[in-house]
């Protein structure tokens, strides 16, 4: 066998064998600077975060997601999210993920403490069928993604019946591309802060909630269904 034709099959054989490129999300830290329930000088919290994974023509073709809470931060606080697993989706070849967060003040301290058991439960990648979800992907908030990703679990009619009750006091999201240039790096880390302030009524509130995005190359299995 000539030389160059045994470097293009070495060539060729690394290709083949490069594992998917992995984009893989999990929350740091969180800082209450300041509450949103000034009376009761303390929230109770609750977080949820997801990956949305769409192909070169911007279908829906697989999601994960988490959640974090119900928890009670006082002024000043700083949470560390250490023990919190992490979710991973596949990039496809050409497309994209997006990566969301969402933190709300809860009212209901049972009723949301259930649903995000049932999102840790299905805390794993849920493959979509192309058509699945008709989107508007470009119009999409940090929000719609989470409760796309919700919903692609089975989720995402309680997570919607949680938010005519609670505050949503803010969201975040971070766009991955699948570029020549992304194929080239194995591996490469975002730290993401996110600062999110307003006002309630009388109530003004911050906080400041930061989150890694890490991609890799790994194989990774999607959960059995939905």
């Amino acid at each position: 066998m000539k030389p160059y034709l045994l470097l293009l099959l070495l060539v060729l054989s690394a290709c083949s064998s490069l594992k998917p490129l992995t984009a893989e999300m999990k929350p740091t830290s969180l800082k209450a600077i300041n509450l949103e329930e000034t009376l009761s000088r303390r929230d109770e919290l609750m977080m949820t975060w997801s990956l949305t994974a769409f192909d070169s023509r911007n279908n829906l073709v697989g999601a994960a997601s988490s959640a974090w809470g119900v928890e009670t931060v006082k002024k000043g606080a700083t949470l560390s999210f250490d023990k919190q697993a992490p979710v991973q989706v596949t990039i496809p070849k050409g497309g994209k993920v997006v990566a969301s967060l969402v933190l709300i003040e809860v009212d209901d301290y049972s009723q949301t403490q259930q649903l995000i058991k049932r999102i840790r439960d299905v805390n794993g990648w849920i493959q979509v069928p192309v058509g699945f979800f008709a989107l508007g992907v470009e119009l999409l908030t940090p929000l719609k993604y989470v409760t796309t990703a919700l919903t692609a679990a089975g989720l995402g009619i309680q997570f919607t019946d949680r938010l005519d009750k609670d505050d949503v006091l803010g969201q975040s999201s971070v766009e991955l591309r699948d570029t020549p240039e992304s194929r080239k790096k194995p591996e490469s880390v975002m730290h993401i802060p996110a600062r999110f302030t307003g006002r309630h009524l009388r109530d003004s509130f911050e906080y400041v909630v930061e989150y890694d995005i890490q991609l890799k190359r790994m194989k990774i299995k999607p959960v059995s269904g939905r």
